[in-house]
């Protein structure tokens, strides 16, 4: 019976960097370059409140202004009042939420 091998997902930017390298022919510095622009777009687009920024497969990155509620301390259970603030928050796609809950 033939075993199926998984592949190695890297963790780390560094080996990220070498998988793009890898896959798409071209240098580490190159894939870095790429990839840090990506994320600059991405912060960017975010900061877009209405539209926020689209990657296209994986999900929607946006900003979103949480409003003010009542909560509670963990450690003495008394009721806290916690501020409204603005938060970052991704959205998964539906491809991506298909490709890892099946």
């Amino acid at each position: 019976m033939a075993t199926k091998k998984k592949e190695v997902v890297p963790t780390t930017k560094t080996g990220i960097m070498n998988a793009i390298a890898e896959a798409a022919g071209i240098t580490k510095r190159q894939a870095v370059t790429a990839y840090e622009r990506l994320l600059d777009l991405a912060v960017k687009g975010a900061k877009q409140e209405e539209k926020g920024f689209t990657l296209p497969g994986l999900g929607k990155i946006k900003k979103i202004q949480r409003p003010a509620r009542m909560g509670r301390n963990p450690a003495t259970g008394e009721q806290i009042k916690i501020k409204a603030k603005k938060v970052v928050k991704l959205v998964a796609c539906k491809a991506l939420k298909d490709a890892v809950l099946g």
